[in-house]
């Protein structure tokens, strides 16, 4: 029947499946409970119907039972009293009761089989909630603390890949510039020493020079 089909759809749902593919797990989860308690009313009513269905049936089948021994009981009587006509007549009766008890006996044992379904899918069901329940907390916690690494990790890519490396780029460029600059002002400095030695050599070379011309004369 469609409601066991349904049943067994939601029977064979796995609940982290369900939840890793969602766009809005807390949402599907609470829809997936919400279905299968919807659906384990309809079993339980479908149960209690069926074993009304059942008991009447058994019930039927006794009267059933219960007329062919009374139209045996007649059929003895009309024997008793000399009257076959009226005696084949009650054995006639007896025996449409005969088969009509094979029919009941037939659908008896088919109510008995559907009972017997719906009552397992309901414990399947009863307990796949009862599971879902459980799980259902777990799994969105679960979900969320996957989703926040999710994010944290993207935020973390971003940060490396655009910002970080813009403030090291930044951060380079200043250090360079600086040392560029001391390294100027180093050059600077040392080029005027060197002057002013060479400057202080001329001039001892100049006074040589003079006091050798001097000394000559």
């Amino acid at each position: 029947m469609a409601l066991l089909e349904r049943v067994g759809t939601l029977l064979r749902a796995n609940l982290n499946d369900l939840v890793d593919k969602a766009e809005d797990p807390e949402k599907m989860v609470k829809q997936v409970i919400l279905d299968m308690e919807n659906q384990m009313m309809q079993v339980k009513t479908q149960v209690a119907i069926s074993i009304a269905d059942l008991h009447l049936l058994e019930r039927r089948a006794a009267e059933n039972t219960q007329r062919q021994l009374e139209w045996m009981r007649k059929a003895e009587l009309a024997v008793a009293k000399q009257q076959d006509d009226l005696a084949r007549v009650a054995i006639d009766r007896s025996l449409e009761s005969k088969k009509l008890a094979e029919s009941f006996d037939e659908q008896i044992s088919d109510q008995k089989v559907q009972v017997e379904n719906l009552k397992t899918a309901l414990r399947n069901l009863e307990g796949k909630l009862a599971e879902a329940r459980g799980k259902s907390d777990l799994l969105l916690a679960r979900h969320r603390r996957t989703r926040a690494a999710g994010t944290a990790a993207e935020a973390s890519l971003g940060m490396n890949g655009n910002a970080a490396s813009s403030a090291w780029d930044r951060m380079g460029q200043k250090v360079n510039r600086a040392e560029a600059v001391t390294q100027a002002r180093t050059e600077l400095l040392g080029d005027d020493i060197d002057d002013r030695f060479a400057a202080l050599e001329k001039h001892d070379e100049i006074e040589r020079l003079l006091a050798d011309i001097k000394a000559k004369k």
